[in-house]
C-alpha cells in the first residue's frame, strides 16, 4: 500500500522528490484525458491519430469533470495539490469508457487493484442508493491482484481484463450469495457460475457485487425486493434538484427520490452512479431497458439465444435474456462481443460461431428505413416523450434516412398476451422452490404438504405467490386451452407483425421506452404490482415475445430534470446494425452528464479517509 505524502509516521519527501512526485502525477492525469478523448476535431496525441473514437457520454464527462485542465500553480501545492489531482484522475477515470480504462490498465497508467479500490470505496459511499445487495470486497481484490500480475507479464487476457462490473441477484455465482431478492434463497451459494458471468471472469473482468432487484425479477420498479427499493442516482443530481419543488426540506430528502424502473434496477443504478464500468440486468419483458432509460444509461436485450441463459434463475423461459447495461454503446458492443455465442449447456442459444465486432462511425444514413409503430403511441404516453419521439424522428429524416410510419397490428393484445403466459411459465419455474434441496424450509412438520404449503408462503412475497396462482390458473385443464394456447397463438401473431415490417424494408423500428420519465417511489406504490408491470412494460414486452434485439438509449432531460430514453428494435441476429445506428443517434443528442452532487459529497468523505482507494 502506497503512503500518501505527509502520512504520520513517515519522513516527509525531500523537495527534488515532491517535484518529481507533483510532475508525474500531472503526467498521469493529462495522459488519462489527452485532447483525443474531448473532441474528434482535436490534435492527435503525439503526432498519431487515436484507434478509436470516444463515445459522445464519456467525452461529455471528461469534458465536465474538468480533468483536462491544466493543474493550478500557486494554488495547488504539497500534500493538498497531489490529492486533489489524483482525486480529479480518478474520478474521470470512473467516468471513462471500457476502451479508454483498457488502453490506461495496458500502458500502466492506473492499476486493477487502484481502479477496484476506487469503485469499492465509491460502492459504500453510495450506499444510500441500495443498488448492491452483496459487495464481494474480497474476491474482487484478490481478482484485481491477479489481473495486475497478468498486465506485470505483459499477458492480459482481453478487454475487460481487470474492469470491474456488477451482475444482477438472479445470476448463479459460485462462492457469492445468490438471493434474487427473496426470502426464499437467502443464504443460497450456487456451486456453479452462470455461463455469462464464467466468460466475464475467464477474460479479467473483476465482480465486485451482486445487485438489488425485484423479487425474482417480477416489477416493474427494482421496488419490491426484501432488501428494500433502490433508489435512482439521478434523485440526487444536480439537474433533478434544481428543478424538483419539495414541499418540505424532509420532504426533500426521505420522499422526493424516484425509482429506477425495473427488475434491473440495481444495476441500472450502480453503472449510472459510476460504482462500477458495466452490469448484467436480465430482460424478460423489458427488465434492462425500461431502468437504462430511467437511469440515463444504455440497456441492450440481445436476441434470444445470442446469449446464453444457462445459471440465470428463470423468470419465464421463452422469453428471458441476459440484458448489458452500459454508459455508452460502445461499451455495450464490447460487452455483448464478450458474452455472445453458442454454449453447450443451453439448447436455445445459436449454433454459429459469435464474431465480436468494433463499430463504425456511421456518417450517412440515407440509405437507412426508420419506422415508426403507430400503435406505440399507446395510451398514458406523456406529450413529453410524445414529442421528444417526434423530434428524434425529425433527426433521422433531416439528416436523409427514410422514416415512414408502420403499423405492428396485434400490439394492443400484447401486454395481456404477456401477462397469461408469464404467470404460466412462473407458475412452472417456481415449482422448484418447494423447501427440500435448497433455499428457505418452514420449521412447519405436520406433513409434507404443510411443510410446502409454509416454506412457499414464508419464502414468496405477495407478487410472487399471485403470479403463481394466476399462473396455475390458466394451466388449469378446463382453462388451457381458452387461455394459454390462445396466448400463444396471439404471440406468433405479434412476431409475424414484426418480420412483415422488416421485409417491407424498414431496417429499425423508433419507439418510446417508457411512458413518462422516472415516478416518485411514494407516487409508484401507490398501485399493486400487476398494475404497475402491465403499464411500464407496453413499449417493450414485445420485442421479447418476437424474440427481437432491442436498445434503450438516453436521449434527453425531462422537464423535472429526468432522463428519458427512446429504444430502437433491429432484426434477430442484427445487433450490428441496431448498435451502429443507436451509436450514431447517441452521438447526435449529447445526452447530458449526472452531476451527482450528493455523491460528490460522500465521494469526498470517503476518500479523505481511505488512502488505499487513491491514485498513487
Amino acid at each position: 500500500m502506497t503512503a500518501w505524502p505527509g502520512q504520520p509516521g513517515r519522513a516527509g519527501p525531500q523537495v527534488r522528490d515532491r517535484v518529481r512526485d507533483r510532475d508525474k502525477d500531472r503526467d498521469r492525469a493529462g495522459a488519462l484525458l489527452r485532447p483525443t478523448a474531448l473532441s474528434p476535431a482535436a490534435p492527435a496525441a503525439n503526432g498519431r491519430p487515436p484507434s478509436w473514437p470516444p463515445c459522445q457520454w464519456c467525452r461529455g464527462v471528461l469534458r465536465q469533470d474538468g480533468g483536462a485542465r491544466p493543474p493550478r500553480r500557486g494554488k495547488e501545492r504539497g500534500r493538498s495539490a497531489g490529492v486533489r489531482r489524483r482525486r480529479r484522475a480518478g474520478r474521470a477515470m470512473l467516468r471513462a469508457s471500457l476502451r479508454q480504462v483498457s488502453a490506461a490498465l495496458k500502458e500502466g497508467r492506473v492499476a486493477p487493484t487502484e481502479l477496484c479500490q476506487r469503485c469499492l470505496a465509491l460502492i459504500k459511499s453510495t450506499k444510500f442508493l441500495n443498488a448492491y445487495i452483496t459487495v464481494a470486497e474480497e474476491t474482487a481484490l484478490k481478482q484485481a491482484e491477479e489481473s495486475e500480475e497478468r498486465y506485470k507479464r505483459g499477458q492480459p487476457l482481453g478487454i475487460l481484463d481487470g474492469i470491474p462490473i456488477a451482475v444482477k441477484d438472479n445470476f448463479n455465482t459460485a462462492g457469492i450469495e445468490t438471493t434474487c431478492a427473496s426470502n426464499m434463497l437467502k443464504g443460497y451459494i450456487s456451486p456453479y457460475n452462470a455461463t455469462v458471468v464464467q466468460k466475464l471472469l475467464d477474460q479479467g473482468a473483476v465482480l465486485l457485487g451482486k445487485t438489488n432487484l425485484d423479487e425474482f425479477a417480477m416489477g416493474s420498479g427494482s421496488t419490491d425486493g426484501v432488501f428494500g427499493p433502490v433508489r435512482n442516482p439521478w434523485s440526487y443530481s444536480k439537474q433533478y434538484k434544481e428543478k424538483s419543488v419539495p414541499k418540505s426540506h424532509s420532504e426533500d430528502e426521505e420522499s422526493n427520490w424516484v425509482i429506477t424502473g425495473g427488475s434491473s434496477g440495481g444495476s441500472a443504478a450502480a453503472v449510472s452512479s459510476f460504482t462500477c464500468f458495466a452490469a448484467l440486468g436480465s430482460d424478460t419483458g423489458g427488465s434492462t431497458r425500461n431502468p437504462a432509460a430511467h437511469c440515463g444509461v444504455v440497456g441492450l436485450k440481445p436476441t434470444y439465444g445470442l446469449i446464453s441463459r444457462h445459471g440465470l434463475i428463470p423468470l419465464v423461459n421463452s422469453m428471458d435474456v441476459p440484458g448489458i447495461l452500459t454508459r455508452c454503446v460502445d461499451d455495450a458492443a464490447v460487452l455483448l462481443g464478450s458474452l455472445a455465442g453458442h454454449d453447450p449447456k443451453d439448447s436455445t442459444t445459436i449454433q454459429d460461431d459469435f464474431k465480436p465486432f468494433e463499430l463504425p462511425n456511421l456518417t450517412d444514413v440515407s440509405k437507412l428505413s426508420i419506422g415508426i409503430p403507430k400503435e406505440y403511441h399507446a395510451p398514458g404516453l406523456s406529450s413529453e416523450i410524445l414529442a421528444l419521439w417526434s423530434k428524434a424522428a425529425d433527426l433521422f429524416k433531416n439528416a436523409g434516412a427514410k422514416v415512414v410510419e408502420v403499423s405492428l397490428p396485434h400490439t394492443p393484445y400484447s401486454i395481456v398476451c404477456y401477462h397469461v403466459l408469464c404467470t404460466a411459465e412462473v407458475a412452472s419455474n417456481m415449482a422448484r422452490f418447494d423447501g427440500l434441496e435448497y433455499g428457505h424450509r418452514s420449521d412447519v412438520k405436520d406433513s409434507t404438504e404443510s411443510m410446502y404449503a409454509a416454506t412457499r408462503r414464508e419464502g414468496f412475497n405477495d407478487v410472487v405467490r399471485g403470479r403463481i396462482l394466476s399462473g396455475n390458473y390458466f394451466l388449469l385443464k378446463q382453462n388451457y386451452e381458452k387461455y394459454f394456447v390462445k396466448a400463444q397463438k396471439v404471440r406468433r401473431l405479434i412476431a409475424n407483425d414484426f418480420v412483415k415490417v422488416f421485409r417491407s424494408g424498414v431496417d429499425i423500428l423508433l419507439t418510446p421506452t417508457t411512458l413518462s420519465d422516472a415516478a416518485p417511489y411514494t407516487e409508484f406504490i401507490q398501485e399493486d404490482n400487476r398494475t404497475r408491470s402491465a403499464q411500464d412494460d407496453i413499449l417493450t414486452q414485445a420485442a421479447n415475445m418476437a424474440g427481437l434485439p432491442a436498445i434503450s438509449v438516453p436521449t434527453a432531460l425531462s422537464e423535472r430534470g429526468l432522463p428519458v430514453g427512446l429504444q430502437f428494435i433491429g432484426r434477430s441476429f442484427q445487433e450490428k446494425q441496431l448498435l451502429t445506428v443507436a451509436k450514431w443517434f447517441e452521438k447526435q443528442v449529447q445526452f447530458p452528464v449526472i452531476q451527482l452532487e450528493e455523491v460528490k459529497r460522500h465521494d469526498s468523505d470517503v476518500f479523505q479517509h481511505q488512502k488505499s482507494a487513491s491514485f498513487s
